[in-house]
């Protein structure tokens, strides 16, 4: 075989691995939004920059998967019961630049640490309901 022949074969695996790589993208991306209790929402924590993924409701966790991924496991993971919604508010600026648009910009803390999600308006109603529904764990109260 000569220079030419590998070089083709070299390149025709590079290409097949970057189809397989786009279909495994693209099968993550349609199996997470095609189950029960996700939904689209950017991530920031203060300083840093937003970051596009998708939360997943658990019985007793928030958990935050990264768009550009193929792990299954969750990048965040929070406890439902230390999260407390401190509001909601429109994006800057400089924000709907970096968030999907028509999106809101949700507060919560998290055992001390702000954490800011971009989610759709309905999508907050449902995380709001989410968080206030939560099951009762000690006596009396479920904080």
């Amino acid at each position: 075989m000569d220079g030419l022949g590998i070089a083709f074969i070299t390149l025709a695996a590079v290409f097949l691995l970057l189809v397989l790589a786009i279909l495994a993208f693209g099968l993550r991306r349609f199996q997470l939004r095609g189950a029960l209790g996700t939904f689209d929402a950017s991530i920031c924590f203060p300083p840093e920059g937003w970051q596009m993924g998708v939360c997943r409701y658990t019985d007793h966790h928030l958990e935050w998967l990264r768009m550009a991924s193929l792990s299954p496991r969750p990048r965040h993971r929070y406890l439902r019961s230390s999260l407390e919604l401190k509001g909601w508010r429109q994006p800057t600026e400089a924000e709907k630049r970096s968030i999907q648009p028509g999106a809101v910009v949700v507060c919560l803390d998290y055992e001390g640490q702000e954490i800011l999600l971009a989610m759709k308006f309905d999508v907050y109603a449902g995380l709001s309901s989410w968080l206030e529904a939560g099951p009762v764990i000690g006596i009396g109260t479920w904080r």
